[in-house]
């Protein structure tokens, strides 16, 4: 498994700075939210694109891909009624497909719960199939990017929508298309009320990308959850993919936040890889 953590984490930090301490931690990827460099992707410029690139291979760290797609943008959205709209939101899916390829990452966390909650009238499991026409419409796109999506359950704290792992598939199932499979993030599995271990063996067939984060907002070993028997389960189901970290609360501070993660991460997986 490899290690990375969200670009919003460093704040106001110049990237330049950002990714040279990411990588002194030990942290070998980035993964972006695409509001950190502008308010449309549309808006974000091949320059900008290519210097964003150039300085993730200067410090040397890969581009995660995207999450947070979203947020902060008007007129998307992923269970609306109106066909337009959901047409609209699949285009703009496929442009941050192509934002994604070309920073030199390959998955997009599709969380944004602002964009997905329920609307007045509208059952969740009809929300479901508005959620997968929207996907089902990028996939052509992602496919050309060679981008996956990754569907995020998010607890009921966040939104109304898919808030658990079996939601997830279920919406990954009903898509039916291998550029569609499924996040899992530490924080809001914590509000299912069944152990992670069982969650992620649930989501095992189908796991692209994974968030490590405490449900006090904070990083790994900043808080109650203990990351051993997670790390043991995603190892025991063959997960070898990333590991990002992603927070909410900033108060410790960056430096705080990015080495305290890393630390708990290295210490389990060492622990894992002594017992083979």
């Amino acid at each position: 498994m490899r290690l990375a953590i969200c670009n919003e984490t460093f704040r106001e930090w110049e990237s330049e700075r950002a990714f040279a301490t990411a990588r002194q931690l030990g942290y070998e990827g980035i993964e972006f939210a695409p509001f950190t460099l502008g308010a449309d992707a549309s808006a974000i410029s091949r320059p900008q694109r290519e210097l964003v690139r150039r300085q993730l291979a200067s410090a040397g760290l890969d581009a995660v891909g995207l999450h947070w797609l979203l947020a902060g943008t008007d007129g998307y959205y992923l269970t609306s009624p109106e066909v337009a709209v959901r047409r609209r939101t699949s285009a703009y899916l496929g442009q941050l497909a192509e934002l994604c390829r070309d920073l030199g990452g390959n998955i997009m966390v599709l969380g944004s719960p602002a964009q997905r909650n329920l609307l007045p009238g509208i059952a969740h499991d009809q929300a479901v199939d508005f959620a997968a026409d929207v996907l089902r419409k990028a996939v052509p796109t992602l496919e050309a990017y060679q981008v996956t999506l990754a569907v995020e359950p998010l607890g009921p704290q966040e939104g109304n929508f898919l808030n658990t792992t079996a939601a997830g598939i279920d919406l990954v199932q009903r898509v039916n298309n291998p550029q569609v499979q499924l996040h899992l993030d530490v924080k809001a599995m914590c509000s299912e009320g069944q152990p992670l271990s069982e969650l992620i063996r649930q989501g095992a067939p189908y796991l692209a990308h994974f968030h490590v984060n405490d449900p006090n907002l904070r990083g790994p070993g900043m808080g109650e959850v203990d990351f051993m028997p997670i790390l043991q389960a995603l190892h025991d189901v063959g997960y070898e993919r990333w590991l990002s970290v992603e927070v909410f609360d900033y108060e410790p501070g960056v430096e705080a936040l990015a080495s305290e993660s890393i630390r708990t991460l290295r210490q389990c997986l060492g622990q894992i890889a002594a017992r083979q």
